[in-house]
């Protein structure tokens, strides 16, 4: 995060063609020369704009410069954007997850714009011995409008750039009402280079004496090798070497294996099935998904290990309740299943290391290189690669430290490429869970008890990575007696954040459930939500990220809605859901129509998208494509994608077990956002929580039948 303090401070330099930089850094690095440029522009006018996020298809590599461009008034088409190198000292927060860039450097990256405009207006003053404020810009110019005087950017960075930079304070940020830029829908600055096939993505890299390299791994998590014969893999054309990788211990990070080196991934891979290895598996080897369902079954009838938040009195409310209603939900562990698998480039000199990595959080990787090889992590540079597709699966960066250890065995740069089987097997998965519901209504069908035994995995109190649940998921704080308790079970599978982490899971169950609660009121879903949300307030404290703002959800829930005409009568098999969630700092809600045909197949006909993610939408274009793909990508996986254990290893191996959705079954997703005098927040995740439910909600209208496990079966929904 880029905060304007004493210890962040606008800085500007000359360039060596005499062009103009401008930048943060924080002021230690301003006495030691330890600066880096955000935006750059030349003599000839050309701004370049330096993009530091990784760059996963959410777009932030477009949409975050053109905060920049826009303060700096210029075109786009004399923007050029550049890829940073991972530094976090000087870039701060370099990381894809959490929806998290607009939220945390609109303001500030728009300060790095004006803050260049701001000098070039003032190289324009005192060349012209004019009053700056008598001064506009506009398309990379300078104009005097008194004497009719114009002067390009390019023409004034030389002046520009012997000059002190601005306070960032005293800077005066544009109306939104002029914005030239932001708020108009601008294509992808890869767009064209990813159509015509040219190199960005960590997987093209090549370099001068590269060798490709496989590894071999335990399909138990944490396994190690008892024994290896490597003889046939060596023996075969084009092998380089192969070696046993011990490992560091434990089922994360550099785990142990066997490396194969060889001249192409072809001949690397084949070498892999050349191998004999008898591995000794790990602790979790009889583990299973059948047992983790037992085990919870059994955990729910005994007391919680755990209360998450308990509000009110919900036993007594229960016995007090006119109906009660109790219901048992479940969902599975889930890949993230990018189409670019795991890769990393590594190349070892000496004592330095230089990575090139589709990474999520570089930072994290440069850290784990440096644990798993014992070295500085000051002697490690990271290059971050277009990733291909990440969803939160490239936040861990295992590959990275495996290529690197890798490489520095083999005394080559070494390509690492995963294969789409170690890539399923080997990932960090999305959690599972299983929820135990009991609610109660009083007579006039309005909510007043809730509780929820969540039965999850996690050992000595403490929820593993992405499974854990907060005191304030909803419907917590809106109904008077709330009570949310958890229990454990043990887990020997790493796991990891998948698009909108937990909530991609409780959007589900809690609105799930609020369906059957509408039902048991005899009230219309929509109804029954609207009457849950209540007047519009703020619930919670004001400025805190889990505080809750029912008159922005009242608002996305009554356009979705009104978008899909509500209520409207359909043809038979056929049903309109609706949800709603908040995750991320977004409000979102949903309706789906589906059909249900009589063997139990469920065809989705068009989606319905209500949005607010505060007062400004930076790129339309960007913003229509990541909430279109949250939903797409959510249905997919209600429909049929689910991982499953078996003697602790991942059954699934490929995409013909793990049925990502096609094209042909894309249906049309129609999307509304809602601007709301609220700082602009990101929109990467919170579209997907309440995909599922809604689908679940269309279902049941069609079908009369209430699915409550994720995957939706279609042989449960047979005519």
């Amino acid at each position: 995060m880029i905060t304007l303090s004493r210890r962040n401070l606008l800085v500007a330099g000359a360039l060596t063609t005499g062009g103009l930089w401008l930048g943060y850094a924080p002021a230690e690095a301003a006495t030691t020369g330890g600066l880096n440029p955000w935006v750059r522009i030349a003599p000839d006018g050309i701004v370049t704009i330096l993009a530091h996020n990784p760059e996963i298809g959410q777009g932030i590599k477009t949409s975050i410069p053109m905060l920049v461009a826009e303060e700096l008034d210029v075109d786009w088409t004399q923007v050029r954007i550049e890829q940073a190198i991972a530094d976090s000292k000087i870039y701060g927060r370099q990381v894809a997850g959490g929806s998290m860039a607009t939220t945390l450097q609109y303001d500030a990256l728009r300060r790095v714009g004006a803050g260049a405009r701001a000098m070039l207006v003032a190289a324009a003053a005192q060349q012209w011995s004019v009053p700056a404020a008598d001064l506009t810009t506009a398309s990379g110019s300078v104009r005097h409008a008194a004497s009719g005087r114009t002067a390009s950017y390019g023409s004034l960075v030389a002046l520009a750039a012997t000059l002190p930079a601005p306070a960032a304070e005293s800077l005066v940020l544009k109306d939104p009402k002029t914005f030239k830029l932001v708020g108009k829908p601008i294509a992808g600055v890869d767009n064209r280079a990813i159509v015509t096939g040219k190199p960005l993505f960590g997987i093209d890299t090549v370099l001068p004496g590269m060798k490709f390299a496989v590894f071999h791994k335990c399909p138990v998590f944490g396994g190690t090798v008892a024994k290896a014969d490597l003889n046939a893999a060596k023996s075969l054309s084009g092998v380089r070497d192969a070696f046993i990788v011990p490992g560091t211990g434990g089922i994360e990070g550099l785990v142990a294996g066997v490396a194969i080196v060889a001249d192409s991934f072809w001949a690397a891979n084949r070498a892999r099935e050349a191998l004999a290895v008898e591995w000794t598996p790990g602790s979790g080897a009889t583990q299973s998904s059948p047992g983790f369902a037992a085990e919870a079954a059994a955990r729910a009838k005994s007391p919680a290990q755990k209360v998450i938040t308990n509000e009110g009195d919900s036993a007594a409310a229960l016995k007090a309740a006119a109906k009660t209603v109790k219901a048992d939900y479940a969902y599975p562990f889930l890949a993230h299943a990018p189409l670019e698998p795991m890769n990393c480039t590594a190349r070892v000199t000496g004592n330095k290391v230089e990575i090139w990595a589709p990474t999520q959080n570089p930072e994290n990787g440069r850290q784990l290189v440096a644990k798993s090889l014992g070295i500085p992590e000051t002697d490690i540079t990271v290059h971050m690669m277009r990733c291909g597709g990440g969803f939160g699966r490239r936040l861990q960066n295992e590959y990275m430290a495996e290529a690197a250890w890798i490489a520095r065995a083999a005394g080559v740069p070494v390509k690492l490429v995963w294969t789409r089987e170690d890539d399923m097997t080997q990932g960090n998965l999305r959690p599972g869970g299983f929820h135990h519901f009991e609610a109660g209504l009083d007579a006039a069908g309005k909510v007043t008890a809730w509780t929820d035994h969540f039965v999850s995995y996690g050992a000595d109190g403490e929820f593993v990575r992405a499974a854990g649940i907060d005191a304030t998921q909803f419907p917590a704080r809106f109904i008077p007696n709330f009570r949310l308790d958890a229990s454990l079970l043990p887990l020997k599978v790493p796991t990891g954040f998948l698009r909108a982490p937990a909530n991609n899971a409780f959007g589900f169950v809690m609105q799930g459930f609020i369906d059957e609660l509408a039902e048991a009121a005899n009230a219309d879903p929509l109804a029954f939500r609207q009457a849950l949300l209540g007047d519009a307030r703020l619930v919670g404290e004001a400025g805190k990220r889990d505080s809750y703002d029912a008159g922005r959800m009242r608002a996305v829930l009554d356009k979705a809605a009104a978008m899909a005409r509500w209520g409207r009568k359909l043809s038979p098999r056929s049903g309109l859901g609706i949800a709603f969630h908040f995750s991320h700092l977004g409000y979102f809600a949903n309706v789906i129509e589906a059909n249900v045909d009589k063997d139990g197949g469920v065809r989705v006909a068009k989606v319905w998208v209500a949005g607010d993610v505060g007062r400004q939408i930076v790129n339309p274009s960007g913003a229509l494509n990541q909430v279109q793909g949250s939903v797409l990508d959510a249905i997919g996986a209600a429909l049929g994608l689910a991982i499953t254990i078996k003697d602790g290893a991942i059954v699934q191996q490929n995409f013909g077990e793990y049925p990502i959705m096609r094209m042909a079954d894309a249906p049309p997703v129609e999307v509304a956002f809602i601007t709301s005098d609220n700082n602009p927040t990101g929109l990467g995740e919170p579209a997907y929580p309440s995909v599922a439910p809604a689908l679940a909600g269309a279902i049941f209208a069609a079908t009369g039948i209430r699915l409550r496990q994720l995957p939706f079966e279609a042989a449960q929904l047979k005519a």
